[in-house]
């Protein structure tokens, strides 16, 4: 009997799987080759749940809390760099680690955990870009909101690029951050040296809360998940030389992108200790920031920078947030869907409790769900740090590149201040809201305590795990043995070949030719005529267009036949020709189905329809696509 072989799933993010090359002979070129998946991480650092924090921390204590911000992001860079490890060596993105270690309710249980938390960061990203537009143009926040939902195109544009044109639109949304707030510190005019005492730690109980809303707003969970995908782009050998090349690049990669961000956070804290702290200005919202900047600062210009920049801080979140969200599904649960769905399934989970808060509770209850989503986001964060740290320093996983003792002693301690803080926040947030929930109380005590015992002990478990024993059946090797198989020359005796009156006819015709003559097969010719009159009639429509279509597959058929070929024509009338493709298909049961792609990508996909997705999908029969 031989042995059941399991399949491997399939590379995280497989469409662009591999697609960058690395093997320039220049060292530059080939640390820019290496350059570009920081900086999609970076900018969840910068995001508008980042910039709420960061306002209140410099209007309300000045320059005091800089060291907070410095701090974070070496925690950040420490984390981010592991995530980086765990991708490379393994060739596994941290949800897939979870999905091979952890037993499959645990998985699931974390799976939805990080769903919530993207939707919570989606939803920061909204009411960011939406502040933006309502700044920069006027447009009410609530039909911001509904605009953001848009983006969803821009991304179906963007991803027909390729990875690297999308981290190309990212650094200039970020670089165009980085200049408009290197506008504001220019006319804002900050103190040197009040800067510098900023960066001596000191807290008191005032600033306690501010300081633990800062570091909790800056590691972003989702951000981990990313940042172990997003480096598998790039291709990478397997000697252990190469591999430690790559560990090494990365590394420089995410210094000088989070260190970018680092100044993003910075310069706005700066900028509301220079203009706000210093004059007494009590600031609680970012619409507020906005409308004071200028008269402040004796300029429009202020204003203007502050709103572009935090609707590129929005928008350019939101595209880090859809392949974090594309990842965690496919790595926690090996199931795929198609990026335009389920963009617009996080984004309608994000609009719906943004416009909704909007139209019960005005559009000044916009802060306090920015903080909602920070508390959220501070619930989900110990369950992606731990299981990252166990993974990296696991030298079954990890071989020679599991974390030295001094990274672990350094990633642990990392790990027990961002979960202290964040646990700490996020006690305190809830103990207000059931606090002043009023008469319900009773409601809300009978919903937070359960859910914090829940996720109590399943962060309990997940912290425990190494220590009660493996999953030796869910264990993936690093590189696998390739599978012994058994060679099989296929038969085609028929062939399916659609034709649909246009250029990619041609192709698939010839493809379908070549292997008729090889395996003696009858090509059987099938066009689904979609028109109106089709429609109506059926097999008794006739119009000129339909008599002039009948000619051009009888030439080809007859072109064929005299070539020595058995084909035939069947011509049928339906309104969905993807449909009628399969019907026909599963009448003749042929060997094979040969297809022209039409080479639509992304918006195009979405308006001319997608025939072979269908076809390949409801079909268990080999499909050769042509193009």
């Amino acid at each position: 009997m031989k042995p059941s072989v399991t399949p491997l799933p399939a590379p995280s993010l497989p469409e662009v799987h591999a697609s960058v090359p690395t093997t320039q002979l220049s060292p530059w070129k080939r640390l820019f080759a290496f350059a570009g998946p920081a900086y999609l991480v970076s900018v969840g650092y910068m995001d508008p749940g980042n910039w709420a924090t960061d306002l209140e921390g410099g209007a309300t204590f000045g320059y005091q809390l800089l060291w907070v911000l410095v701090l974070s992001n070496a925690m950040a860079v420490l984390l981010q760099t592991l995530s980086a490890r765990l991708g490379i060596i393994t060739k596994r993105d941290l949800a897939q680690a979870c999905r091979d270690s952890y037993p499959k309710p645990v998985s699931v249980a974390l799976w939805i955990l990080c769903e919530i938390a993207i939707a919570a960061c989606d939803l920061a990203e909204v009411l960011g870009a939406a502040i933006g537009l309502n700044l920069l143009f006027g447009i009410p926040l609530l039909a911001g909101v509904l605009l953001t939902s848009l983006d969803t195109l821009l991304l179906l544009w963007l991803s027909g690029f390729g990875i690297r044109k999308m981290e190309a639109f990212v650094i200039i949304l970020v670089t165009t951050i980085g200049a408009c707030f290197f506008i504001e510190i220019w006319l804002a005019k900050p103190s040197i040296s009040a800067m510098a005492a900023g960066l001596i730690p000191r807290l008191d109980d005032k600033s306690l809360y501010i300081a633990i809303g800062i570091l909790g707003a800056t590691v972003m969970p989702h951000n981990l998940y990313l940042h172990s995908a997003l480096v598998q782009t790039r291709q990478i050998g397997r000697s252990e030389e190469e591999k430690r090349q790559a560990c090494r690049f990365n590394l420089i990669d995410s210094v000088v992108a989070l260190n970018g961000a680092l100044l993003v956070n910075a310069s706005i804290l700066i900028v509301a200790a220079t203009v706000f702290y210093t004059r007494g200005v009590e600031v609680k919202e970012i619409q507020q920031a906005h409308q004071l900047l200028a008269p402040l600062l004796g300029t429009s210009l202020a204003s203007i920078a502050f709103a572009l920049a935090l609707l590129c801080a929005g928008q350019s979140s939101t595209l880090t947030g859809t392949l974090a969200g594309q990842i965690v599904m496919e790595g926690f649960l090996n199931f795929r869907m198609r990026p335009w769905l389920r963009r617009l399934i996080t984004r309608a989970v994000a609009i719906i409790p943004a416009a909704a808060t909007i139209l019960i509770a005005g559009e000044s209850a916009t802060y306090r769900l920015l903080i909602l989503s920070q508390v959220v986001l501070s619930l989900q964060l110990p369950f992606a740090v731990i299981p990252l740290i166990q993974f990296t320093s696991d030298k079954e996983k990890m071989g020679t590149f599991a974390s030295r003792p001094w990274v672990r002693i350094l990633a642990w301690v990392t790990a027990a201040i961002i979960v202290g803080l964040n646990i700490r926040l996020a006690w305190t947030t809830l103990g207000d809201w059931i606090e002043n929930a009023g008469p319900w109380r009773p409601v809300m005590i009978g919903i937070v305590v359960p859910l914090v015992i829940g996720l109590a002990l399943l962060l309990g478990y997940v912290a425990l795990f190494p220590y009660l024993g493996r999953r030796k059946a869910a264990h993936v090797p690093i590189f696998p043995e390739p599978a012994p198989l058994t060679p099989t020359t296929p038969s085609y005796h028929t062939i399916l070949v659609p034709l649909d009156h246009t250029d990619r006819d041609r192709t698939a015709v010839s493809h379908a030719a070549a292997l008729a003559r090889q395996h003696s097969s009858k090509i059987v010719l099938l066009h689904v005529e979609e028109g109106v009159t089709s429609q109506v009639y059926g097999q008794l429509a006739s119009t000129a267009e339909i008599e002039q279509g009948r000619a051009y597959f009888d030439t080809i058929l007859s072109t064929l036949q005299q070539s020595g070929l058995n084909a035939e024509l069947i011509v049928r009338h339906a309104a969905d020709p993807r449909h009628e493709i399969v019907h026909v298909a599963r009448e003749l049961r042929p060997d094979l189905v040969v297809m022209g792609a039409h080479g639509h990508k992304g918006i195009q996909d979405l308006i001319f329809g997608a025939t072979i997705n269908g076809v390949r999908h409801d079909l268990d029969i080999p499909l050769l696509i042509v193009k």
